[in-house]
């Protein structure tokens, strides 16, 4: 049985998000904390059962709701605000900094979940961790997509996100199966950052004025599965090349090496898929 501790984490900027903080259960517990951070839509719920698993390995970890996501929505989805450089200038430096007030620890490991793994190049304390895992992390360029993601995509992000801003005020994703529905700025930012190569550095100028991606000297680790319609391997390359200064691994997993039908973009973090877990951990280590 999960346990965990519910708290608060508030932004620069006042804003209020929701985490949970899951204390290690190990009698060799690890010096540096875990923060997993959620791809898009994805509540902190989602992963509730692998930041249990992590704790019992002896690791401190945070896990939290983006702003405009689960229980960091404040009033209307239709009025929210929240955008996904927000979520990378806003959001993740104050989990940062939340994590190493709680656990006092030096550093912390950026366990990121697609988005949640894209954006420590917009965040000013990034030295303050000390590696990043990105799980199915990939820049989501839409001509490197595959699959039925590469035909929804479009649809989606030209047809579906544009038509719903202007008549229900959000991006209706949850109809589709894919995730919580999403604050119209988040809706409008990933088409955008899809659109072209290279992601949120496509705002750069615009709604980026602070860019640290040739400042990052923390290693970046990418796990994806071959069967992933999103993060490709082409798309894990533009999203990597990003980060110039600094060390990068490339991890592909295939589903019949670990006696599975799919991974996919999202079932690594499921139960059903637990023996995947492990490799994981292994990638933390420093």
């Amino acid at each position: 049985m999960s346990q965990f501790e519910a708290f608060n984490i508030c932004c620069k900027d006042g804003y209020i998000l929701s985490a949970r903080f899951y204390s290690h259960s190990s009698n060799s517990p690890k010096s540096l904390p875990i923060l997993i951070c959620p791809a898009t839509g994805i509540t902190k719920q989602f992963y509730n059962s692998f930041a249990t698993w992590l704790s019992e390995q002896g690791y401190n970890v945070l896990v939290f709701d983006f702003r405009g996501i689960g229980d960091s929505l404040h009033g209307p989805l239709s009025k929210s605000e929240a955008s996904i450089v927000q979520w990378g200038q806003l959001d993740i430096p104050a989990a940062i900094n939340a994590l190493l007030n709680k656990t006092h620890a030096a550093k912390v490991l950026l366990l990121g979940h697609s988005a949640g793994g894209q954006l420590l190049g917009l965040a000013p304390n990034h030295e303050k961790v000390a590696k990043v895992v990105a799980v199915s992390g990939s820049s989501g360029h839409v001509k490197g997509l595959k699959g039925r993601t590469k035909l929804l995509a479009p649809l989606m992000f030209k047809a579906i996100f544009p038509i719903a801003r202007m008549t229900i005020g959000y991006g209706p994703t949850n109809a589709i199966g894919m995730g919580e529905n999403l604050p119209k700025d988040v809706a409008r930012q990933w088409a955008e950052f899809c659109g072209k190569p290279g992601y949120v550095t496509n705002a750069i100028g615009k709604t980026v004025h602070e860019d640290f991606h040739h400042d990052i000297k923390t290693p970046i680790t990418v796990v994806w599965s071959s069967d992933d319609e999103i993060a490709t391997e082409v798309n894990v390359k533009d999203l990597l090349r990003l980060y110039p200064n600094t060390q990068t691994t490339m991890l592909e997993l295939k589903p019949s090496e670990f006696n599975h039908k799919a991974i996919g973009h999202m079932l690594m973090f499921k139960k059903s898929h637990q023996n995947i877990w492990p490799l994981i951990e292994k990638q933390l280590n420093l």
